[in-house]
């Protein structure tokens, strides 16, 4: 019989062996398994993400009981000791219904010789989680990260910024939607509330559109999504869509608009009266953006398939607002992709700057004199921020800093130009985000 700690085991089990996303299999399992409960579904999902986010860690520890360690074990039998595991160590989950269930599955799976081993192994661990403290949780968890990694972090975190900004990825984040208009937000709220009793759901904290859910089951299965009433959004990914500032009638360009969740609420700014164009370097990810406009009734007036790196394509107009969510490193989703933490081999974050200040640069020459462009990545570092952001203002001379012109980005970031989310303080993923505006040239 499959339940929540099996399914969580079959998901470590591929991550580790295929380096697959994390997301995008436990959505599969869970949707092979029809049958569980909303309850069921959560504390999977809360095994997987915790279980990823100090695996490393949670490997060792289980190799110090185990005579051979355990990075040679049958990927099977290992991933339901690292489930097991982080149940004991990590959350209150009845010692006895860890262990039972781990070594269930793994006789079920692979026989009662690794059954014995698994029971060994995991009261020996069982033992070890009376003796941890909360001191020791938190030291797992930065240990668990790469070295590159939190070395970045506290560069640009500080080294008590960096610890809070891991460990706030230890629960699985809610799932964000984005309504389609402010007003609209408590209606939809009552209405979700209604039809998922035992759910929480509230509003968010940093976007006026944003309704967060938890335990409430797959979103696409709850009313509102069919008709368009709402998309799936992180909240700090609506918060940088807005910061953009677009008007009704204005001209907007979103230059790398992925499938376009920054670009529908763009296309709802503008009205009938404005335009959306849109830029992608993969065709297909073009063609789930006009799906997607299209459930929520709108539509790009132009899209473009462009590697901004090697030019402008047939991208030649002039812009009133333009939005750069450039490709990054992804620390700032962190709590969604904790494979992301899994990676030992550096990342080559000056490679990823010099790419993200080409992109900039060629996009800020479709600016119109007095617009704005705003620059977004869904990470933290300061080689993926600050840095870029100084470079580029050094090869655009006409190009200066700006505060943001929207109410509830300038909530938050008062009159400086640029902002971080950090999901440690508002419950987001991490983003920076930064506003620079053109200044006509001197005749």
């Amino acid at each position: 019989m499959t339940t929540a700690r099996v399914s969580a085991a079959r998901v470590i089990e591929r991550v580790e062996k295929e380096r697959a996303f994390a997301s995008a299999v436990l959505e599969a399992e869970l949707s092979r398994h029809v049958q569980l409960s909303a309850r069921d579904r959560a504390l999977a999902t809360e095994l997987v993400y915790g279980s990823l986010r100090v695996l490393p860690w949670l490997t060792s520890e289980l190799g110090r009981f185990a005579p051979r360690g355990v990075s040679d074990l049958d990927a099977c039998v290992r991933a339901h000791l690292v489930v097991a595991a982080y149940q004991l160590l990590f959350t209150r989950v009845p010692p006895f219904a860890a262990v039972s269930e781990a070594v269930s599955a793994v006789r079920a799976a692979r026989g009662p010789r690794l059954a014995s081993f698994a029971n060994a192994v995991l009261r020996k661990v069982a033992t070890r989680a009376r003796e941890m403290g909360e001191h020791d949780r938190a030291s797992a968890i930065f240990a668990s990260a790469p070295p590159w990694l939190s070395a970045a972090l506290e560069g640009a975190l500080t080294a008590e910024g960096s610890r809070a900004f891991l460990a706030s990825g230890i629960e699985p984040p809610a799932v964000a939607l984005r309504v389609e208009a402010a007003q609209d937000r408590d209606a939809w709220i009552e209405r979700l509330r209604a039809v998922a009793p035992d759910a929480r759901i509230e509003p968010g904290s940093v976007s006026p559109l944003a309704i967060l859910a938890r335990g409430a089951g797959k979103p696409q299965r709850l009313p509102g999504w069919t008709e368009g009433a709402w998309s799936i959004q992180d909240e700090g990914s609506q918060l940088a869509a807005l910061a953009v500032g677009a008007q009704a009638g204005e001209q907007v360009l979103d230059a790398c608009a992925g499938r376009g969740n920054k670009t529908g609420l763009l296309a709802r700014a503008v009205g009938p009266s404005g335009a959306v164009d849109v830029c992608d370097s993969i065709p297909a990810k073009l063609d789930r953006l006009r799906e997607e406009l299209g459930r929520l009734r709108l539509g790009a007036r132009a899209s473009f398939a462009v590697d901004w790196r090697a030019g402008s394509g047939e991208v030649t107009g002039l812009y009133d607002r333009i939005l750069v969510d450039a490709p990054c490193s992804g620390v700032g989703t962190l709590r969604r992709r904790p494979e992301i933490g899994l990676r030992r081999e550096q990342v080559d974050l000056a490679e990823m700057a010099r790419g993200q200040m080409e992109i900039t640069s060629r996009v800020a020459a479709h600016l119109r004199p007095g617009g704005s462009l705003v620059y977004v990545v869904c990470s933290v570092l300061r080689e993926e921020g600050e840095d870029v952001l100084a470079a580029v203002l050094r090869a655009h001379p006409l190009l200066e800093p700006a505060p943001f012109d929207v109410p509830e980005v300038r909530a938050l970031a008062q009159d400086a130009p640029t902002f971080r989310l950090l999901p440690h303080v508002h419950g987001t993923d991490g983003y920076f985000v930064a506003r620079l505006r053109s200044r006509a040239p001197r005749l």
